[in-house]
């Protein structure tokens, strides 16, 4: 197996019920062995779920993907092997002797990495769009959401203002 030195997010299947087991089971692997270097991070996606019953709401974690663990790792043939073997594990989804890594895109749609961008600006600063339909437009930015990566600037058209959503890497400081 070719060795990447840089560590990707792979999909790993479990016997169903199976994914906390799996998980602590393989972190408690990673830690004896001393792998940390090749096995970085073991997620297991979860969703809030609010139900209502009798009047009565309740709010619970459930697994977003049920019989599956996401593991952000270097492929070794030592790493395959410690993950292969553990109990409840039955594979990498792809085929069988090569695991197929997520794209950049599937992991930020996953939500399963969360990046920082870091911004020159701050709630009422006049800014520049330098992306998307609205490039080249100067407006003043309402409110700042880092952490879901969004931001209101205020724009004037046809002479009324107009609040526009966008990304945070979608606007500078004019």
């Amino acid at each position: 197996m070719a060795e990447n030195t840089q560590a990707k997010w792979y999909v790993v299947h479990t016997y169903s019920g199976y994914e906390n087991k799996v998980a602590s089971d393989l972190a408690t692997m990673v830690e004896s062995r001393g792998m940390q270097d090749l096995i970085q991070d073991i997620n297991i996606p979860m969703e809030t779920v609010s139900e209502t019953k009798d009047g009565v709401t309740k709010e619970y974690e459930r697994k977003v993907f049920p019989g599956y663990v996401l593991i952000k790792m270097i492929v070794t043939d030592d790493s395959w092997y410690v993950v292969r073997n553990i109990r409840g594990c039955t594979g990498f989804v792809g085929p069988a002797s090569k695991p197929v890594p997520l794209t950049d895109k599937e992991v930020a749609d996953l939500g399963v990495e969360k990046h920082s961008v870091e911004v020159g600006y701050k709630e009422g600063d006049t800014v520049k769009i330098i992306s998307g339909p609205l490039e080249g437009y100067s407006g003043v930015v309402k409110t700042l959401d880092k952490e879901n990566n969004s931001v209101c600037v205020v724009l004037s058209m046809f002479g009324r203002e107009t609040p526009v959503d966008l990304e945070l890497d979608q606007i500078s400081l004019d």
